[in-house]
């Protein structure tokens, strides 16, 4: 149960990072929070208390369904971390961009968009 309030206070964390913060890579640094966030509350989602590895055996067949994890949450996660690590890259590498043409990271200060 604690998990998911740790994972809701991420996510609150990170909407707030994405809202109130002017400071680009500050918003950035939101959105890994956020996804953090999900992430556990997913993995969370495919715990069971006393469970067995997702492997059938012949020693578990009979209780296989009753008692295993679910892998699909593990394995949306681990793709999820994936693509979260290529949008984080792409977000900074603009942000970058920003910075050499803009003089600022502030978002208060970017009054018009460039081309």
């Amino acid at each position: 149960m604690i998990e998911y309030v740790f994972g809701t206070v991420f996510i609150i964390i990170g909407i707030y990072c994405l809202v109130l913060k002017r400071n680009l890579i500050k918003k950035i640094m939101g959105l890994g929070i956020i996804s953090m966030g999900i992430h556990l509350l997913l993995i969370t989602m495919g715990y069971r208390a006393g469970g067995i590895i997702p492997l059938i055996t012949p020693e578990n067949m009979l209780t296989f369904s009753q008692y295993s994890v679910d892998p699909m949450p593990q394995a949306l996660v681990l793709t999820s971390i994936v693509i979260d690590l290529s949008i984080t890259a792409l977000a900074l590498s603009i942000a970058i961009m920003i910075y050499e043409k803009k003089k600022t990271l502030d978002t208060g200060k970017m009054k018009e968009l460039f081309g």
